[in-house]
């Protein structure tokens, strides 16, 4: 996605903002370069990847995401995670690949999901190649940690959470923990007094969306209690690989939590088939901090060898 300037006779803050939202590209081919790349679960991981996951996700889909990308006129892209199939360094190294093809660091904006956290070290660390599309835009929103962090983005505040940690054999939940949660809190606090439209990017949803036990949010009801507190405009995740609306109750009125499929999966059913989500965000002109959001989704056509619209909507 080329970067757009934004026009100097429409200021970013009284326009609408287009936002595409992706997840769960796994767009890498694990590289085995050791016995000991097979350890524990990446060698269940890499099995599953031989068996089906190598011809579920396929690299022509996602350049025909990348091709329709820049037809959807998406000023920014937010990407919730599992870029990756078993988070080998190899594969963080070819992830950055495809997103420098997505966009640069200011047009793009990245959280981790659990394949990409698969097995090994823990911690923001192995990630690192990937830090320009984690980082605030404002040094005063940064953390030692790189999460959460905050894009702000004319009259839109992204904000950036972690779920990603790694987990055991036939695991695949997540968490945020205490410390980001209670700055998360802080942060949406702030960005409602500044009247941006507050969007939550992370992996895992933090509402039921046809996840297993072994594939939920851990502490789900602590990050929903955050948000039926300090309120959010909308929240955007990944993970189940479906298409899941669901809605939590935010001090100002019902929060939308949206999740979308994977954006290069070829899909046996429709419903699986890869798509993504286009936001588009109007500032009303009436109190501050007031949207009108509306979702474009645009899924991929077999036949076609391309993506198109399928359904528009109001939020």
């Amino acid at each position: 996605m080329k970067d757009r300037p934004l026009s100097k006779e429409e200021p970013a803050a009284a326009r609408p903002f287009a936002l595409a939202h992706l997840s769960d590209l796994h767009a890498t081919a694990p590289r085995i370069e050791s016995p000991f790349d097979l350890l524990g679960k990446r060698g269940l991981g890499w099995l599953s990847w031989r068996r089906s996951r190598s011809k579920e996700h396929l690299p022509r889909i996602l350049e025909a995401l990348i091709a329709d990308l820049e037809a959807a006129g998406a000023d920014h892209v937010g990407v919730t995670g599992d870029l990756t199939q078993l988070g080998l360094d190899s594969e963080i190294e070819e992830a950055a690949e495809w997103l420098a093809r997505l966009g640069s660091p200011s047009r793009v904006s990245v959280v981790p999901g659990n394949h990409d956290a698969y097995a090994g070290r823990s911690g923001s660390e192995r990630w690192s190649r990937w830090a320009p599309y984690m980082t605030s835009t404002d040094a005063a929103d940064s953390v030692d940690g790189g999460f959460p962090f905050v894009r702000r983005l004319g009259p839109v505040a992204l904000v950036g959470i972690s779920s990603a940690r790694p987990t055991a054999p036939l695991l695949a939940t997540g968490r945020i923990g205490g410390s980001q949660r209670e700055r998360l809190e802080e942060l949406l606090a702030r960005l409602r007094e500044e009247g941006l439209c507050r969007v939550v990017l992370m992996h895992h949803p933090p509402v039921p969306a046809g996840q297993s036990r072994r594939r939920q949010l851990d502490d789900a009801a602590a990050v929903r209690e955050l948000l039926e507190r300090a309120g959010a405009e909308l929240v955007l995740h990944g993970h189940t690989h479906r298409t899941s609306f669901a809605r939590i109750a935010g001090p100002s009125g019902a929060i939308p939590v949206v999740g979308v499929p994977s954006a290069s999966a070829l899909g046996h059913r429709p419903d699986r088939r890869a798509r993504y989500h286009v936001y588009r965000i109007v500032p009303t002109g009436g109190a501050p901090g007031s949207f009108e959001l509306s979702l474009c989704v645009r899924a991929f056509d077999p036949l076609r060898g391309g993506f198109a619209v399928v359904e528009e909507s109001a939020l």
